[in-house]
Formats: C-alpha cells, sequence, structure tokens
C-alpha cells in the first residue's frame, strides 16, 4: 500500500505540471485511504506537499515570464488571511461530533471529506467541460475587478483550509476572467498564489496537530519528482487533451468518497 501511496505522490506532481493544476485534489484521498491518515491530519500534511510542490513547479514558469506579481499579491493576500485562520481558528472550533441522522453520526473527519468530495465533484466538471476559446488581444490592457478578486481569494482561502486541497480549478479562471490574464499566465501565477497560501496556511496549524516530518518531507519529494516529469511531457503533449480524462477520473473518485463516508460507514 505504502507503494502505491507513493506512485500516487508522483501522479500529484505530474497531473500539476503536466495540466497545471488537478494533482492537489488526489493529495487528501491518498493520504486518507492509502497512508490512514486521519482527515485533519490529511488536510494539514496536504497544505504543506501542495505548497512546496507548487513552489517548485512555479520557478519554470518565473524564469519565462509567465507569474504576473501584482495579481498574485492582490489575489494572494485576501486568500493567505482566509486559510491561516481557518487552519488556526475554524477548523480547530468544529466539534468532534456534530448531529446525527437516524443512527448515522456525522464526525468532524466525515465533514471533511465529504466537503473534500463535493469539491473534486466540482473540481471534475471544471476539467470535463470544453473551454470556451477567447481570443487573446497582445494590447489588451489588465484590468481589475477588485471587489470580485478580493472576494474570490477569501473563498478560495477559507475552501483550502478546509479541505486542504490549492483550488487551483477555481483559480485559473479567476485570473483569466477577473485580470484577463493569459491562460499559460494564469497557471503560473496560480502556482504562485497556491504554493504562499499553502504554505502559510500550514504553518497557521492548530498545535493539536502532530507533524510528521520525514513522512511529508518524502510525499513531497516523490510529488516533486513528478512535477519535472509533467512538465518534460508538457513540451510533447497537450495537457488540456489529458484534462477531461483526468476529470472523469477525479469525478469518480469523489463519488466514491461520498460513497464510502455515508452508505459504506
Amino acid at each position: 500500500m505504502e507503494i502505491l501511496g507513493y506512485l500516487f505522490s508522483i501522479i500529484i506532481g505530474v497531473s500539476l505540471g503536466l495540466i497545471g493544476g488537478g494533482g492537489s485534489i488526489l493529495t487528501v484521498p491518498v493520504l486518507v485511504y492509502i497512508f490512514k491518515e486521519d482527515a485533519v491530519t490529511a488536510t494539514a500534511y496536504s497544505l504543506f506537499i501542495v505548497g512546496l510542490t507548487s513552489a517548485v513547479g512555479s520557478v519554470g514558469y518565473f524564469k519565462n515570464g509567465l507569474v504576473n506579481v501584482k495579481t498574485a499579491i492582490i489575489f494572494g493576500i485576501p486568500s493567505i488571511i482566509a486559510v491561516f485562520l481557518t487552519r488556526a481558528y475554524i477548523v480547530p472550533a468544529i466539534p468532534k461530533e456534530l448531529f446525527t441522522v437516524g443512527s448515522f453520526l456525522v464526525t468532524k473527519n466525515i465533514l471533511l471529506m465529504l466537503l473534500f468530495a463535493a469539491l473534486m465533484v466540482a473540481a471534475s466538471y471544471s476539467m470535463i467541460k470544453k473551454p470556451k476559446q477567447v481570443a487573446a488581444d497582445a494590447n489588451q490592457k489588465q484590468s481589475f475587478n477588485y471587489p470580485l478578486i478580493l472576494i474570490e481569494g477569501a473563498v478560495v482561502g477559507l475552501l483550502t483550509g478546509l479541505v486542504g486541497a490549492g483550488g487551483g480549478f477555481l483559480i485559473i479562471p479567476a485570473l483569466v476572467v477577473l485580470s484577463k490574464l493569459p491562460m499559460k499566465e494564469a497557471v503560473g501565477t496560480s502556482l504562485v498564489i497556491i504554493a504562499l497560501k499553502s504554505l502559510i496556511g500550514f504553518f497557521g496549524e492548530s498545535s493539536e496537530t502532530a507533524i510528521h516530518w520525514p513522512f511529508i518531507l518524502t510525499i513531497s519529494a516523490f510529488a516533486i519528482s513528478g512535477i519535472f516529469v509533467g512538465m518534460y511531457f508538457s513540451k510533447k503533449i497537450d495537457g488540456n487533451k489529458l484534462k477531461p480524462a483526468f476529470g472523469w477520473f477525479v469525478l469518480v473518485m469523489g463519488i466514491y468518497i461520498i460513497i464510502k463516508e455515508t452508505l459504506l460507514k
């Protein structure tokens, strides 16, 4: 099972390198169902793994001038604040036992996994649907819809704090629509935002969560190796052609988690 977990860790990185996102959505299920971590610990570990992997992945985009620093700051600040506060105060405040539906007890772990599954289903839709082709205007001046950027940044930060996923599938469309960034620049900027908010959110983690550093550093190393594999193949394969197939895989995983956490409990 450990070998399978490390294999999936590489796939997490390959996905980030090849299609610019999606890989982080696998991190929590791998930690919970393969490495048997509880949901709260898994979401904390995921923040570190996703943050470090995204930081490494963003270096190539920086070198190629595909990171818009101004956008990263404007979107990133509310997102970073939200994820830090969520991990430091909101997640620890959620009771371990919430409510019962008949004989079914909804616990904190079940709630977090169901939230995560809902996010997986939403992410799968954004990967499966055909993106609208927007004609790029090289002379178009960048404009910011500040209120919407700030609100979306805070919402993405809250979701990241709760479920430990990077939220690239939410950030990239927001950067394209609200900040008028070209797609490649949106991907590079998104990786920087994910890296900052995930790592800062991780270090805002409650002291109640025990951190097993050798374990998360090992998983991170496998994911980072995957990013380089993904970036290599991205020059030979169109990532957009693979995205729908990966989206269907994520959808099946999301439905499986919902069934496992409810009907199979």
